[in-house]
């Protein structure tokens, strides 16, 4: 058996909010609840940003083979399907399944290690992990644990990397299939700057791509994304491989790292001398563009974000990862300025993140945004004062819901599928408890709304910042 260490308590934040997470459901049935889901990006609705939201405070969810075939208010719809086997949640927000945007299958074991910036942390502890995930049962046990944590903690769909071992990519798309969960993920590229057994060729890597793109893209709710590690870990004849597959599949994801840590950014600019920033190594290969998604954009300059804005590419904010490594604030008023608006998601970045759960995610990303507030509200530096800049820092818990959910699947090119309960897309769902995690929940809960719950969209949206935080 994998050399595996005892469970613990499952995803990091189940023991505190414990969201109840429902799947596909099968065959006709339906769902009655209090709902809460978006129709629109609450940053464009700046003071109002209730007008992106949908609350139903008796709601009905009607499920066929999985898709969403009717939703609204329960007097409306309960009607119309006479016969429905209906299940009712009480004492829960009802909410579209959780999207992780950037997050590491190999690294489930590792969450957490201790003191390392990026580039030491990857040598030190990643590499040898992810090197265990060649060995097929190993790569099963890692495969369904992070699956079982990500649904644990409400996420139902992720962008994830896996290996340069094939193994590790098939366990991984095996394990998200037995769960009917929507994935996107693929080979990982990286030739330099790693171990031994950590590597491939550029020739392996494109083999090796084409082969799991004929095995599983577009195979149930497989996807596939054309993943380059990071640009550092890239030979110009492996980012030429990359820009090969994408030619070929033009419908495919691409996948990778984009600005995290300086010391990275730097040296990545001395081996790619032609290009002034690290997005233009990425356009210098034909990657960047919708379907396109870079993680943690910490360092990119304005006119990167600017240019990411023209080519429809995305950014995923991981500001756990952000935070435990070191790397630095990302520039949420930045990827929200409404005049080169930025395709973005939230990703965990499990293991550099130190949690698997998006709640937690919402939790640090509010703080900084906080950050970001004060930088740019002027009291620190009038000279760069912009008060439109620090209101859209401030992650309300519309646009922070929104971020996780219909954003997210907006930045991953997957909005048509899941992001809300829009009829025809899949019904994954999550189900929160306003009055979990410390003992004091309820009476803090008590300030905004009656035993019953919320009632309103605004009592609602109070019981939802509660449970971030």
């Amino acid at each position: 058996m994998p050399d595996w260490p005892a469970e613990g308590n499952g995803a990091s934040g189940a023991d505190i909010h414990q969201p109840s997470v429902k799947g596909t459901i099968i065959a006709t049935s339906g769902i009655r609840g209090t709902f809460f889901d978006f129709i629109d990006d609450p940053w464009k609705h700046v003071g109002r940003e209730e007008e992106s939201a949908r609350f139903l405070q008796d709601g009905l969810l009607v499920v066929e083979d999985g898709l969403i075939v009717a939703f609204g208010p329960f007097d409306e719809v309960s009607p119309l399907h006479p016969d429905l086997d209906v299940t009712e949640i009480r004492g829960r927000i009802i909410t579209p399944g959780f999207i992780d945007g950037h997050v590491h299958v190999p690294q489930t074991r590792a969450l957490g290690a201790f003191g390392e910036q990026l580039l030491p942390w990857l040598i030190d502890t990643v590499f040898p992990e992810e090197a265990r995930y060649s060995d097929r049962e190993y790569a099963r046990a890692g495969s369904d644990r992070f699956l079982e944590n990500m649904l644990a903690g409400g996420t139902t769909t992720v962008q994830a990397f896996t290996t340069t071992s094939t193994v590790a990519v098939e366990e991984f798309f095996e394990a998200a299939a037995r769960r009917d969960m929507l994935v996107i993920s693929g080979v990982t590229g990286i030739d330099q700057f790693a171990p031994e057994g950590s590597t491939s060729t550029p020739e392996e890597f494109y083999d090796d791509s084409k082969a799991m793109i004929a095995k599983y893209h577009g195979k149930g709710r497989n996807r596939y994304a054309i993943t380059p590690r990071f640009a550092l870990g890239a030979s110009d004849e492996l980012l030429k491989a990359c820009q090969r597959l994408k030619k070929e599949h033009p419908d495919l994801w691409v996948n990778t790292h984009i600005s995290e840590n300086p010391l990275e950014i730097s040296n990545l600019l001395l081996a790619h001398p032609d290009c002034t920033d690290y997005l233009g190594v990425y356009e210098k290969y034909e990657l960047v563009g919708p379907k396109f998604s870079g993680g943690h954009a910490v360092w990119l300059s304005d006119n990167e974000f600017g240019r990411l804005s023209d080519s429809g590419g995305a950014v995923v904010f991981c500001p756990c990862s952000n935070l435990f490594l070191g790397s630095g604030i990302f520039r949420l008023a930045k990827a929200t300025d409404p005049d080169k608006r930025v395709k973005m998601s939230f990703g965990t970045d499990m293991g550099g993140g130190n949690r698997f759960s998006m709640i937690h995610v919402l939790d640090e990303a509010y703080k900084v945004g906080m950050l970001g507030n004060t930088l740019l509200d002027g009291t620190t530096n009038r000279i760069t004062q912009d008060l439109a800049a620090a209101e859209r820092s401030k992650l309300s818990p519309y646009r922070a819901f929104w971020s996780v959910t219909l954003g997210g699947a907006e930045g991953l090119y997957i909005d048509d599928q899941v992001g809300n309960f829009e009829v025809g897309k899949s019904a994954d769902f999550v189900a929160l408890d306003w009055n979990a995690g410390p003992s004091a929940m309820p009476w803090h809960q008590s300030l905004f709304f009656g035993e019953a719950g919320p009632t309103t969209m605004a009592e609602a949206a109070h019981a939802l910042f509660a449970v971030m935080m």
